[in-house]
């Protein structure tokens, strides 16, 4: 196995961004990647995307891609793992370089969502559970994730207010992004007051819909050295799934399948979990989190809402968490997340993050969920 190191990223802001497509979104976030790398020759794409056939009414988009952006005539396959197809293109192409199929790879994801209705997208997320047992029956993914909040906040005696911090927290970071979706900072009030969507998720507990694409180059760490002063190494990559039906699960107020990532990514890159300097991890709404937070072991059980209340999260805390704002603020292009996540935490080690900088920080970690936990992703990375 090789050493694996990012030597490019390139992201697009997220938004309502209709005058984009699919082609040109990801077409600028590799423009933007291979210009950072040093314009290396491409051996291979990966490209993480959701549902480009029901959002745009357009699949086998890996090869379309692949062509608009220059690449005509090498390997490319799109990965879709649901809201975690980001991530799975990025351990799909570490493990290419890392094993000698390819030297040179570009990873990216793209998500084109807001041309399509808001409650046709929401039934296109929805996809991502059950649909024959759970949706059938009206169990949608936020009544999951609401249902899991009441039963957090009762078991551990948790407050609204926590969450709503949570989400404070996150606009502020996202307002010194200049690719967030949300860049502006809001008050516990408009957290805490806004419209209700399955109580006790709030609007201001929820990620937004968005069009956006990000993309990175890999490489194996012994070429890098050659086109970048600053490679920034996946020391550690983790794949966990559950049981895919939420409702047959052992333990609804924890997330096996990423306790299980985050146990091989610490395993194989040999550091446990107080060594990592911050993290991006999956907040489509801010139940799910608290769960991250503590799978993860940043945390004891039924601990995150002190550290969210005490501060630990922030910038300057202990415990910096989703400097880049997260899917909460950032924004949340479904199939690009994960590679948003990987690019956020590249800049914060190169030291390039500016106004959101972490500083000293030499070890991040992401973390990139489908559905409720079906399945989960952790990558560590150390500069």
């Amino acid at each position: 196995m090789r050493k694996v190191a990012i030597i490019g990223v390139g992201m697009t802001k997220i938004g309502h961004l209709f005058s984009e497509s699919l082609r040109s979104l990801f077409s600028n976030a590799v423009r933007g990647a291979l210009e950072d790398a040093g314009n290396p020759k491409i051996d291979a794409l990966y490209l993480g995307n959701m549902s480009a056939g029901q959002f745009n009414n357009q699949e086998n988009i890996a090869v379309l891609l692949s062509d608009f952006a220059g690449f005509n005539g090498i390997p490319a396959t799109k990965i879709e793992e649901g809201c975690g197809s980001g991530a799975a293109a990025i351990y799909t192409g570490y493990k290419a370089v890392a094993s000698g199929v390819h030297d040179f790879v570009v990873v990216g994801g793209v998500e084109k969502m807001m041309d399509t209705a808001t409650n046709d997208a929401t039934s296109i997320i929805s996809t991502v559970t059950d649909q024959e047992y759970e949706a059938f029956l009206g169990l949608s993914l936020v009544g999951i994730n609401a249902m899991v909040m009441r039963l957090y906040m009762d078991t551990f005696g948790v407050e609204r207010e926590s969450f709503a911090k949570f989400s404070v927290q996150m606009h502020d970071n996202a307002s010194k992004n200049p690719y967030a979706q949300f860049p502006f900072r809001i008050s516990m009030d408009k957290a805490m007051n806004s419209d209700p969507v399955a109580e006790p998720i709030h609007l201001m507990d929820c990620a937004p819909l968005g069009d956006g694409a990000s993309a990175l180059v890999l490489c194996p760490k012994e070429y890098a050295k050659n086109l970048t002063s600053s490679p920034i190494e996946i020391i550690g990559a983790g794949h966990g799934t559950d049981n895919f039906i939420f409702h047959t699960r052992n333990d609804f107020l924890s997330l096996k399948a990423t306790r299980d990532a985050a146990r091989d990514a610490y395993r194989m890159a040999r550091i446990t979990p107080g060594k990592v300097d911050l993290a991006e991890i999956h907040d489509a709404f801010s139940i799910t989190a608290f769960l991250t937070m503590e799978d993860l072991g940043f945390v004891e059980k039924g601990a995150a809402a002190q550290a969210v209340d005490e501060g630990l999260i922030s910038l300057d805390g202990p415990i910096p968490l989703n400097s880049s704002g997260g899917l909460k603020a950032r924004g949340h292009p479904i199939g690009a997340t994960g590679v948003y996540q990987m690019a956020e935490i590249v800049l914060q080690l190169r030291g390039e993050a500016g106004a959101r900088q972490v500083q000293g920080a030499e070890i991040g970690l992401t973390n990139n969920i489908s559905g409720f936990g079906a399945s989960s992703f952790v990558h560590i990375l150390s500069s």
